[in-house]
């Protein structure tokens, strides 16, 4: 920082009146104030941030006169020496407006060491968070988030020994089975169904010399029948709230247009939790060409991989199995929400980045990869490109990007509403040289096409279809390819036979 930027640094407190999220002012007059400790933490534990000493809050953030910047260094770095790890400021020392101050420029500590806390109070109750234009004592959950960056959490590979395997999908588990031995045939192609479901820690033996198999939290949210018998919490929530946010009610009193508790396996929690967002949200219709093409406020493949990604990287720990997903449809947007924020090395910066990925429940992210979805295919590719199909069909419908927000505490991702176009209109609209050029345009690009082939791609009735292709018949540019009231008749373009 030079001269010029720490003056339009204090102009800008100056103007706000108080201390930002990244910077924080203190007089230290004398000596170090008692709380620089828990803004060294608070600071360490966040993105960073910057101390400057020798500036008076409330004077106005006036230069405090007398201040000894070359004294309060010494003093600054011993605070430094009272956390665990230590912090290790870069500290500069400016003139200001006929004085000295002490800028110290305080980088966030590395994942793998936070917390970074009073070594005197403990960890538990010397761990901080800027929180505004203060500091914030972190809690329990939050401090347990950053120890488990240190190793990899398991949570999701603890048995469940209430649970047998009765209480695994028959089907779900036979796919399943079916696709590994495809997929590793060296591996798994000659061993046992239990034998591949132990490997792939879909079951465990119980603990304390239980010889019997049961399924594991993994296992069982990915291929079980009911798993919220055994945790109530993990589901999904549904709401579609009226306005743009949650204290706006409808008629009746009621607070949301539409709510739903979704439960079963993760595969079919996500199918339901897709139905409730496309039942919830409107279809308009744009112009391709010629054609209506119908699109959605939210692309249907970008929330069902959101969706996937909130269930498979949900924090599965003993302190959120309270906590459900959230699926949030306001007017103006869909968020969607998971307990617990981002783990690992990736960060909201670096989310969609080409080798950026790092998955919390790795045993789950394998099962789930060879799970089978309702609809077809899988539930997850689990190759690190989630947040990049995201982009790319958002991108793909014109539509802002996401916009994502980690905590530790929780992750959300929320989409934008589509912006109506104005090529958008309804049949009405249409005109009859304009629908006859579009039916045209399909019958170039084709050799030829059914009644029903037209219908779909234009989105108007049969009838209507019907009623353009006789017009079109009769000026001779089309022509049936089979007798009246065949049940194969198609349609082609007569200059394509000449």
């Amino acid at each position: 920082m030079d001269r010029d930027e720490l003056g339009r640094l204090i102009a800008h407190l100056r103007d706000i009146g108080n201390d930002t999220q990244e910077c924080e002012v203190k007089e230290a007059a004398k000596k170090v104030p008692a709380s620089l400790v828990e803004t060294l933490s608070a600071f360490s534990n966040g993105d960073g941030g910057t101390v400057i000493l020798g500036i008076s809050e409330r004077d106005g953030f006036t230069a405090v006169h007398g201040f000894d910047a070359r004294a309060m260094q010494e003093a600054f770095n011993a605070e430094c020496e009272k956390l665990t790890p230590r912090v290790r400021p870069v500290i500069e020392i400016l003139p200001f407006e006929g004085s000295h101050v002490l800028v110290a420029h305080i980088p966030p500590m590395a994942p793998r060491d936070r917390p970074c806390y009073v070594t005197i109070r403990g960890r538990y109750q010397g761990s901080y968070i800027r929180s505004g234009d203060g500091d914030r004592r972190l809690t329990p959950y939050e401090i347990d988030r950053m120890i488990e960056n240190q190793s990899q959490p398991t949570f999701d590979d603890e048995v469940v020994e209430p649970a047998t395997l009765h209480d695994l999908d028959a089907s779900l588990v036979s796919a399943f089975i079916a696709r590994q031995r495809e997929l590793h045939p060296r591996v798994f192609g000659e061993r046992s169904d239990e034998e591949i479901l132990l490997g792939m820690h879909v079951i465990k033996h119980g603990d304390g010399g239980d010889s019997d198999s049961h399924p594991t939290l993994g296992g069982l949210m990915a291929l079980g029948t009911f798993p919220q018998q055994f945790f109530p919490r993990l589901n999904v929530t549904f709401t579609a709230f009226p306005g743009v946010g949650k204290g706006e009610v409808v008629e009746g009193g009621r607070r949301f247009l539409d709510a739903q508790t979704i439960v079963g396996p993760i595969p079919s929690m996500i199918e339901d939790a897709l139905a409730a967002v496309t039942r919830n949200m409107r279809v308009g219709a744009v112009i391709d060409g010629a054609f209506r093409k119908d699109v959605p406020d939210y692309p249907r493949k970008a929330v069902r991989e959101a969706l996937s990604n909130a269930l498979m990287h949900r924090d599965y720990s003993y302190e959120a199995r309270g906590s459900q997903v959230q699926v949030n449809m306001y007017a103006d947007r869909l968020e969607i929400l998971n307990p617990g924020g981002l783990y690992g090395n990736v960060t909201v910066d670096t989310l969609g980045t080409v080798g950026m990925s790092s998955s919390r429940n790795q045993f789950l992210s394998n099962i789930l990869e060879t799970t089978p979805y309702p609809g077809g295919g899988y539930v997850v590719e689990n190759r690190g490109t989630g947040y990049m199909v995201i982009e790319e069909e958002l991108q793909s419908a014109l539509m802002d990007p996401p916009r994502p927000m980690s905590t530790l505490t929780f992750f959300s991702l929320t989409f934008d509403k589509r912006r109506r176009s104005t090529s958008e209109k309804d049949q009405r609209n249409w005109s009859r040289e304009l629908v006859d050029d579009a039916l045209c345009q399909v019958l170039r690009e084709r050799n030829s096409a059914s009644a029903k082939e037209l219908a779909n791609s234009s989105g108007l009735s049969r009838s209507a279809i019907g009623n353009h292709l006789r017009m079109l018949i009769e000026r001779g540019i089309v022509e049936p390819t089979e007798p009246p009231h065949s049940p194969r008749q198609r349609y082609r373009l007569v200059e394509k036979i000449k």
